[in-house]
């Protein structure tokens, strides 16, 4: 087969090492790509966003799969974009419509869809400029914290969480009146806050069936301890131990299945991954939200732990056949810890050479690229979030004593990690 994923990060990086070991892999190519995923095929100087370029790719090259990495190109239709030009009848695409993307595009859809098809979530309201003034009395009866969310997508910046009112009607000014986030806060879903412990959950479906991949825990702040900015995410973990069999069956009764069932009622055409993610409140599930892609670094975690071929389960899902498939995981656990630029997630300079790549030992350790590029035959840093060393170990403290060992062995100016991913289980 010949393949064409869009994406340029760590979760790209992690497809692209999964996807090149499948015997079904004639040819993979990688647009844009970076310095890793040029060692697993051969990459393309294009944006995940110039549609046109990715047409003329799957035309001249004749691809048979299009595997679509970041939300982006998602909530903004690549699918059916791809799919209304009859020269690619028999392209098969891993990436939900436009419509189905919306379950990430935007925050009120998706909660509209929960409280339709009874998936538990917090409890919310919706507000735009029109209806200004009911949010401001909503949020003066809600009890705190009160979180806002932008609708729409704001780069992972778009969720705040407020501890007082004076904070909170500020935000939501700042949000709808003075366009905060841009188009993504016209409308701005205000809900209550949950208290719990969170996890990200992740299937992929064909529209109709679907499988349950590992799941994972992420660490989105900069500092020790969750202390900090909000980042893209520091590391991640898996499995996650307080997920037991117990939970994940609740799950997926209560979550995953009324989701995949609510897509075919609505007439959503699906095929793709959902990612969920999750707060244990209690011992129960709720949905804080859907994104319509795998999440990163999550996926750093996720594949390297599939036993299956990758391949062979993305075209599963496209012939609607995941019925078929049955997941097979590594049951020792995986971590993986993110190197970033200095001043990420703030202003950060790029361009530095990164040495010592050939000095990490591959046996039971993987480098996966995220912010990189290759200059004059060497990788530099090309992003706030540079590569991630993910690690196998019979713990999790193992595993990420491994990954914190390798990455001592890196260097670049102005790195920095953390040393503490998955603190809160040794």
């Amino acid at each position: 087969m010949r393949v064409l994923l869009l994406g340029a990060g760590g979760r790209e990086h992690a497809f692209a090492w999964k996807i090149s070991q499948s015997p079904l892999c004639e040819k993979l190519f990688i647009a844009p790509g970076n310095a890793g995923t040029s060692q697993c095929g051969t990459n393309l100087d294009f944006s995940v966003s110039d549609f046109d370029a990715i047409k003329k790719c799957c035309i001249d090259e004749k691809i048979d799969l299009v595997l679509v990495g970041p939300e982006e190109p998602l909530v903004k239709g690549i699918t059916d974009f791809l799919i209304s030009d009859p020269r690619l009848n028999d392209l098969d695409i891993i990436g939900p419509s436009k419509i189905g993307a919306q379950l990430e595009g935007s925050k009120a859809f998706a909660k509209a869809f929960m409280h339709k098809h009874k998936i538990p979530t917090a409890a919310y309201g919706e507000f735009t400029l029109d209806n200004y003034k009911d949010g401001v009395v909503y949020i003066n009866k809600h009890e705190l914290p009160i979180v806002l969310k932008a609708d729409g997508l704001a780069a992972g910046k778009g969720v705040v969480i407020c501890e007082n009112y004076v904070e909170a009607l500020a935000e939501f000014e700042l949000m709808i009146q003075r366009a905060k986030f841009g188009e993504a806060s016209k409308k701005v879903v205000i809900e209550e806050f949950l208290q719990g412990i969170e996890l990200s959950v992740f299937v992929l479906t064909d529209g109709k069936n679907y499988v349950l991949l590992p799941e994972a825990k992420d660490y989105k702040r900069v500092g020790e301890e969750d202390t900090g900015l909000n980042t893209g995410g520091m590391g991640a973990v898996s499995p996650v131990p307080f997920a037991d069999e117990i939970f994940l069956k609740n799950v997926e009764e209560k979550v995953i299945k009324p989701t995949i069932e609510g897509l075919k009622a609505d007439g959503l055409e699906y095929r793709g991954f959902i990612f969920f993610g999750l707060i244990k409140v209690g011992d129960e599930p709720y949905v804080i939200e859907y994104n319509c892609r795998m999440g990163d670094p999550e996926t750093e975690v996720v594949i390297p732990r599939l036993k299956n071929d990758f391949l062979e389960m993305l075209v599963a899902a496209t012939k609607q056949e995941l019925n078929k498939i049955k997941i097979q995981e590594d049951d020792r656990f995986a971590c993986t810890v993110m190197a970033v630029s200095g001043g990420y997630p703030g202003d950060y300079e790029k361009g530095y050479v990164i040495h010592g790549l050939d000095k990490v030992d591959t046996a039971e350790s993987i480098i996966f690229h995220a912010g990189t590029i290759t200059k004059d035959g060497k990788p530099v840093t090309n992003g706030g979030r540079v590569l991630c060393i993910t690690s196998f170990g019979d713990s999790i403290f193992e595993a990420v004593e491994k990954s914190k060992e390798e990455l001592r062995n890196i260097t670049f100016t102005g790195m920095s990690f953390r040393r503490d991913i998955g603190y809160e289980f040794e």
